[in-house]
This record gives structure tokens, C-alpha cells and sequence, in this order.
């Protein structure tokens, strides 16, 4: 099975895309989720990641959590993403889920390992970085293996509903 890596503008709906397509699809997947921390106000203050089965998590970035690594006014907690994401990348699945190959993800040089490593079994639903990332995501995007799609709010509900045909009827 080819790689999927869907990429586009943030809050284009990359991760939802995710979810639906994981939701609606009759395989065994297994990886990680990307969501927003929002204080009591509404206001995004960090992200987290969680496990497709929701079992575990943690938090990716945080305004408030002082670390080393700093990608806008967020700091990253490297070893607790990959406490979580990089454990769930060492299992065994019909479909890998990876959400997301961004910078705050990149600081980490053991998920980055492990993506390739998950690239090379070929069997990755993930989302990527539209922008930036610097030479690994465009090496990333650039691998024979990767079928790279771009999602836009015109397309994207139909970009949904082709790939849930197409991992159905492959299923067959």
C-alpha cells in the first residue's frame, strides 16, 4: 500500500480528515492524534496528542510549560509526544496513523526514525506540513512511495469520501 500523506493550510481540516477516514474504513489502525488545548476562554494554549483509541496522551506544546524547544509561542515537550507517539509507532497495524509530520514533531529525532521506518512498511495515513520542515519533510514528500494530496475546503469533503471508497474496495 502506497503511503497517504494529506497536507494544506492549517485549519483546513487535515486532522477531521483523519478521523473520518479512520472512522468510516474497516481496517486495523493504530497511531496518533493532534488536537488543540484550549484554556477556559476558548484560546488555544497548546496541543496534545492521543492515541487512536484514546487511551493515552499527552501534551505536545504548551504556552505555559517551560522547555528548550520553541516553535512560535509554543514550547515542546519532546519527551512526553514521544512517550505516546513513538511507543504507538512501534506497534503493529494495518494502518499507521500519524497526525501530524510537523516542526514540533521534527524536534524529535526518534519519531523521526520511527516515521521512516513506519514509510518503509508502507502502510502510513498521516498529515504533513504544508509548509516548512526544512529538507526532511521535503524529503518526505518527495519519496516514490508517498502519494501526496492536498486539502482545501473545496475539496476536501470529497477527498475524504475517495479515499474511504478506495480503502473499502481495496479491503475487498
Amino acid at each position: 500500500m502506497t503511503n497517504i500523506l494529506l497536507t494544506g493550510f492549517p485549519q483546513v481540516g487535515k486532522t477531521t480528515a483523519v478521523k473520518k477516514i479512520i472512522e468510516k474504513i474497516n481496517y486495523n489502525c493504530i497511531g496518533f492524534i493532534t488536537e488543540e488545548i484550549r484554556n477556559l476562554y476558548g484560546h488555544r494554549v497548546g496541543f496534545k496528542v492521543v492515541t487512536i483509541d484514546g487511551k493515552k496522551e499527552a501534551t505536545l506544546a504548551h504556552v505555559n510549560i517551560k522547555r528548550e524547544k520553541v516553535v512560535g509561542k509554543y514550547y515542546v515537550l519532546i519527551e512526553e509526544f514521544e512517550e505516546i507517539a513513538v511507543n504507538e509507532m512501534k506497534k503493529e497495524a494495518e494502518i499507521m496513523v500519524i497526525d501530524e509530520i510537523g516542526k514540533m514533531e521534527l524536534f524529535s529525532e526518534k519519531f523521526k526514525e520511527k516515521l521512516i521506518e513506519c514509510l518503509d512498511k508502507g502502510n502510513v495515513l498521516a498529515t504533513i506540513t504544508k509548509r516548512g520542515g526544512g529538507y526532511f519533510v521535503e524529503e518526505i514528500k518527495n519519496r516514490e512511495d508517498i502519494r501526496l494530496i492536498e486539502l482545501t475546503e473545496m475539496n476536501r469533503d470529497k477527498v475524504i469520501q475517495r479515499l474511504i471508497d478506495e480503502f473499502n474496495e481495496s479491503k475487498e
